[in-house]
């Protein structure tokens, strides 16, 4: 189910623009320098607007480390077989301070240490089973709190559904894919 563009008339209306500007500025806000992800959303843009906020928060405000963070979306990326997610979140991983051989690492169910494998198996396990294991959770409390535990266990469900959706509505890459899936 392939959505098309919207038309730029679309994109003059306020409940497009009210969506998107809790991730982008004014000069981004129109079809050419959204982005995909963002076209795909404004089919919706009351939704848009809700399930922005809720990734703003996950993506930009969480306690949970950023490394952390961006192992797990990887991993639900890798796992969902979600190009777009995949790609856009190699950079954002690099940016937060994984390494080509975590990314590597991370596509074959693997982890550098105890706590990057608990993250790994915490993605499988919650896409899997929708719970996490008496040993992955006992990992993960030694190094989170329960708050970071918390964000861990939605930023994987979050990632999840926009994999879905992502792969559902046929969102493509907004530029050259980088090394990796």
């Amino acid at each position: 189910m392939r959505l098309t563009p919207l038309s730029e008339s679309q994109w003059d209306d306020e409940a497009v623009q009210r969506a998107l500007a809790q991730v982008l500025t004014a000069d981004r806000r129109n079809p050419s320098g959204a982005g995909s992800a963002m076209t795909m959303l404004v089919h919706h843009p009351k939704l848009a607007r809700a399930f922005l906020k809720f990734n703003v928060e996950l993506l930009y405000r969480s306690s949970l480390p950023g490394n952390l963070r961006e192992l797990a979306i990887l991993r639900t990326a890798h796992r969902r077989g979600c190009e777009y997610e995949w790609v856009h979140h190699i950079r954002i991983g690099k940016e937060a301070g994984l390494t080509d051989s975590d990314i590597e690492d991370v596509q074959h169910g693997a982890g550098r240490d105890e706590l990057y494998q608990a993250v790994v198996n915490a993605a499988d396990e919650l896409d899997e089973a929708s719970r996490l294991s008496p040993g992955t959770e006992a990992v993960l409390t030694k190094h989170l709190n329960e708050t970071q535990l918390m964000e861990l266990v939605f930023t994987v469900g979050c990632y999840c559904m926009l994999a879905m959706a992502f792969n559902t509505f046929g969102v493509e890459l907004d530029e050259e894919p980088e090394s990796g899936r």
